[in-house]
């Protein structure tokens, strides 16, 4: 009898627990609602705090399945006008995961903020966190910076070298794993562009600090030791010391400096309308958080490149051919971002790279506002999780999404169903850069070099980035 009783008490606790944040969230809503004739998007809450935090990670991390998480919604909802409500990442959250909502989402500036949960990591007066003039001020330099044509042009004069010692170093190795030598070359190309440094012991300090941040950049934002975001926040604050020394030692030696020679110079040297300049802390975290998502961007596009054109030698032939046509002497020899533009095949293989790499899986926004969307609520205050990746692998919007084929851009994408770097004012200003370094690595890389992967059917992770478990293993050789 008390077997029974403990029993029927764990299925009572069992219930309370799984309605608990309907109750909670979504009963006091439902009654507002009803004053307005909308109504929340079908869903369901989850467990007291952590939410379908669980269900999240089975898709991710167990089964590897990250679309799935999506179907299993739409075959227990249906459609729901392209939206979910759930519980994810500590908060309150709609998920949002089609075209049309996309859109609407990231173009209503007034309804919706940009909101990281793990905004301490990119800084909390970086360009990703703030809003207003604030941001616009450092995206109008940044964009400047690096993606007007005069940038471009310099931008592939200096990452070269890099890319080339790079692929030298591979061939004298024989075998490497790309994820981490893509990371290496990124992380160099990057700091020259942003930090104006040289390969050293200052950038492989930074490298391992930036290596303990980027598992904390997609996890669950709880700081207690032994989790990813504890460590990745512990190695972000050594970041920080380690930027504002070099910002004390740019002001000293640079009192009386016009000259921009490289982007942390030119952020501190911004002004304002009324001709302030950045705090001490806004160099620092936008520093920190452009290095960071130029590092991770570029690294992961590179490796993909690497893995997708090992797997489909057709496209690399096609790409080795229309490279090989512009190179006039040595395969090291260096070429311009006027021959990127002309390379018509290889910027195909840019973006069908892109697209399948899926670097962000999804991005975030809060509702500052109750808005209403075709009949659905999206209540003020919550979190708004925009599904990217189920835009560029859902067969709705590209045919046979799963298989590489750089001759699906002879026709431009759906409207709305390619958003790697987002769109509206959040649009990534980085973009240009990303695609004209993986252009670059693409020339050299096809023109001069053979490899093969060692496990092609390794299986591939989802967090914090999409990536085949073995770190995409290869014997690496010159042609």
């Amino acid at each position: 009898m008390d077997a029974i009783y403990l029993g029927l008490f764990g299925v009572v606790i069992g219930v309370v627990l799984w309605w608990w944040n309907e109750y909670w969230y979504v009963l006091p809503l439902k009654f507002k609602c009803l004053k307005s004739s909308t109504k929340l998007p079908p869903g369901h809450m989850g467990l007291p705090f952590i939410g379908e935090m669980i269900s999240f990670l089975w898709y991710f991390k167990i089964v590897r399945r990250p679309d799935d998480f999506i179907n299993a919604k739409q075959c227990k909802y249906g459609d729901g006008g392209g939206m979910f409500r759930t519980h994810l990442f500590g908060e309150p959250s709609i998920i949002v995961y089609t075209p049309a909502v996309n859109k609407f989402v990231l173009f209503s500036d007034t309804n919706f903020k940009q909101e990281w949960p793990t905004v301490e990591l990119m800084g909390v007066t970086s360009m990703v966190a703030v809003h207003g003039k604030a941001h616009t001020r450092v995206r109008n330099f940044v964009t400047n910076a690096i993606n007007r044509p005069d940038a471009l042009s310099r931008i592939a004069a200096l990452v070269q070298p890099h890319i080339v010692t790079a692929l030298r170093s591979w061939d004298d190795m024989g075998k490497i794993k790309a994820k981490v030598e893509t990371q290496k070359m990124s992380f160099e190309s990057i700091a020259k562009l942003f930090l104006g440094k040289e390969p050293g012991d200052f950038l492989n300090s930074l490298d391992k600090l930036y290596q303990g941040v980027l598992p904390g950049v997609r996890a669950y934002p709880i700081n207690v030791p032994g989790f990813a975001y504890h460590h990745a926040l512990r190695c972000r604050r050594k970041l920080e010391k380690i930027f504002y020394m070099e910002l004390d030692k740019r002001k000293s030696k640079n009192e009386n400096m016009v000259e921009t020679i490289d982007l942390m110079d030119g952020l501190m040297q911004i002004e304002d309308d009324e001709g302030d300049k950045l705090s001490d802390k806004e160099v620092v975290d936008n520093i920190v958080s452009l290095v960071l998502g130029g590092y991770i961007s570029t690294s992961l596009v590179s490796m993909w490149a690497i893995y997708l054109l090992a797997k489909h030698p057709n496209v690399l032939e096609k790409l080795r051919e229309e490279n090989m046509a512009l190179t006039k002497g040595s395969p090291e020899d260096y070429i311009t971002s006027k021959d990127v533009s002309n390379l018509k095949y290889t910027n195909k293989v840019v973006e069908e790279v892109i697209r399948m790499a899926n670097v962000a899986a999804f991005f975030f926004r809060k509702a500052v506002n109750d808005v209403d969307y075709k009949g659905y609520r999206i209540p003020k205050g919550w979190k708004v999780i925009l599904f990217i990746r189920y835009l560029h692998t859902n067969p709705d919007n590209f045919k046979d999404p799963m298989y590489f084929d750089p001759n699906r851009w002879d026709v431009p994408a759906k409207p709305g169903t390619y958003q790697v770097f987002g769109a509206g004012q959040r649009l990534c200003p980085g973009n240009m850069l990303a695609r004209i370094h993986l252009a670059l690595l693409l020339h050299h890389l096809s023109i001069g070099y053979k490899w093969e992967l060692m496990n092609p059917n390794a299986d591939i992770m989802y967090l914090s980035h999409p990536t085949p478990i073995d770190g995409v293993e290869v014997k690496f050789s010159k042609l």
